[in-house]
């Protein structure tokens, strides 16, 4: 159904502002063509690392529309649609335009709190009103509920169109027993970047990741490895970043990985309220590993 499958290390693309917090177009467009350049498999626009909820309907038109026309056709766009409203979801999909859209991702419903079968009968609303390729999105430390392996086997299984899950449940044993019971054209994505390579030697095909943003070549190498069987290798790279992963999300996401970005000169270090940049502290921390690891910035 999806012309190209969503495997390997997506990159769940920033948004970069300028200093007076308008949308830095400019320095998007560099950062899809570094992405794109540098070995990044599927770009997700307009995720949580985007900061969505604090863009305008109108600069997520103009982004989406960017990031297409940039990409090209070149790799895979999975589009983030995402609301706590059903009926907002549906009329998004039946009404807007989706060329150059090879995927949507759809987060479990947030602050409504559903149960496992209001979380079944909004995924299904949604899939019975597209074509598209549906991606499950479970990330209960934002949603505030959980999706459990149950109801996303079900999911699976009932409905062709939905093709994949992004897991950030955190729970391992989660992830596994939907590894091991899914449909065969069903497949688990990491949504975290500490958990990839673990995830990966259970049976995912890769992650949406958020480091990606700053170093989309070490990270897809990594993935790559991981997915060829080449453990070794791969975990030699993931220690790596080890210390970086858990700075990432000290100070919320997606501050860490815009403080990274900006060390390396490709944005500047503005976030929209409610989200502020990382502490110094955690921004000199981030620049001492940086060094150690003898990455450019």
């Amino acid at each position: 159904m999806i012309r190209r499958r969503l495997k390997g290390m997506g990159v769940a693309l920033i948004t970069p502002f300028n200093e007076d917090g308008s949308v830095d177009y400019d320095s998007l467009i560099r950062l899809v063509e570094y992405q794109v350049q540098n070995g990044t498999d599927f770009l997700c626009v307009l995720g949580t690392t985007a900061e969505t909820p604090t863009l305008t309907a109108e600069e997520k038109k103009k982004i989406k529309e960017l990031v297409i026309e940039r990409v090209n056709g070149r790799i895979p766009i999975l589009l983030g649609i995402s609301s706590n409203c059903t009926q907002t979801v549906v009329d998004t999909l039946k009404n807007d335009d989706f060329t150059g859209v090879d995927a949507v991702l759809v987060a479990v419903p947030y602050y409504n709190k559903p149960s496992q079968e209001g979380i079944y009968q909004h995924y299904k609303a949604i899939a019975e009103a597209t074509k598209l390729p549906v991606v499950l999105y479970n990330v209960p430390g934002r949603t505030g509920v959980n999706m459990t392996a149950a109801t996303t086997l079900r999911l699976a299984r009932d409905f062709e169109n939905i093709v994949a899950i992004k897991e950030a449940s955190g729970d391992i044993t989660q992830m596994d027993d939907i590894i091991k019971n899914k449909p065969e054209n069903f497949d688990v994505i990491s949504g975290d970047d500490g958990i990839t390579f673990p995830l990966i030697t259970l049976g995912a095909v890769g992650v949406i990741s958020v480091i990606g943003n700053a170093f989309p070549r070490e990270f897809s190498r990594m993935t790559r490895l991981a997915l060829a069987g080449d453990y070794s290798s791969a975990l030699d790279i993931h220690h790596k970043f080890t210390e970086l992963f858990k700075l990432l999300f000290v100070d919320g996401n997606p501050a860490g990985v815009k403080a990274m970005l900006n060390m390396m000169g490709m944005i500047k270090n503005r976030l929209r309220l409610p989200l502020v940049p990382t502490r110094i502290t955690t921004f000199e921390e981030m620049r001492r590993i940086l060094d150690e690891l003898k990455i450019k910035c």
